[in-house]
């Protein structure tokens, strides 16, 4: 395997990494947990409700980052197999939350598979366009989606924000070697 410490002068030996080597080496990098939350109309006749009834998805993302400040746009990206997906292949607007270092729980229910997330976690509210909010996060973002684009197994979704709303100061919630953390007081440059 070509390393960054034991580099090939010659570039056709280069092939993409291994995706183990390149997870585990993702796992080094600490990133805020955030839960995604979206709503849309259902489609099937068989849904609950029938068609155009209310569907809900909400999913925990590491992968939340800001994109551009003009015009203000955030990113986040989804695995095209999650359950969330076909909810957030349709959601015109999302909503972000970063957690808090107390919310452990949620990110814990948001990440789990096969069951109803609203349902095992009661602390949130239906917002504008019916997207539910989360209650008692650091930070709250009211997006409304601009583009899905295809990335492998996932799909980044660029956001735009029209609304924000600040919890107040506090701890984030931090993934890092695959569990669940609170941040370095952070040291001044």
């Amino acid at each position: 395997m070509t390393t960054v410490e034991r580099p090939s002068t010659d570039a056709t030996e280069l092939h993409p990494v291994d995706r183990d080597l390149f997870r585990a080496l993702l796992r080094r990098q600490a990133t805020s947990v955030t839960v995604v939350t979206a709503v849309a109309r259902a489609t099937d006749p068989a849904c609950l409700g029938g068609i155009g009834a209310p569907i809900r998805a909400g999913f925990t993302a590491t992968s939340f980052t800001s994109v551009s400040l003009d015009p203000p746009l955030v990113s986040f990206c989804l695995g095209v197999t999650s359950s969330s997906w076909p909810v957030l292949a349709r959601a015109e607007h999302v909503a972000v939350h970063l957690l808090a270092a107390g919310q452990r729980e949620a990110a814990a229910v948001f990440a789990t598979s096969g069951i109803d997330r609203f349902a095992a976690y009661p602390d949130w509210t239906p917002g504008p366009f019916g997207v539910p909010l989360l209650t008692g996060v650091l930070a709250r973002l009211l997006c409304r989606v601009v583009h899905r684009v295809p990335a492998g197994d996932h799909t980044l979704v660029i956001a735009e924000p029209l609304a924000l709303g600040d919890g107040g100061d506090g701890e984030p919630l931090v993934h890092h070697q695959g569990g669940y953390t609170t941040a370095v007081k952070p040291v001044p440059a």
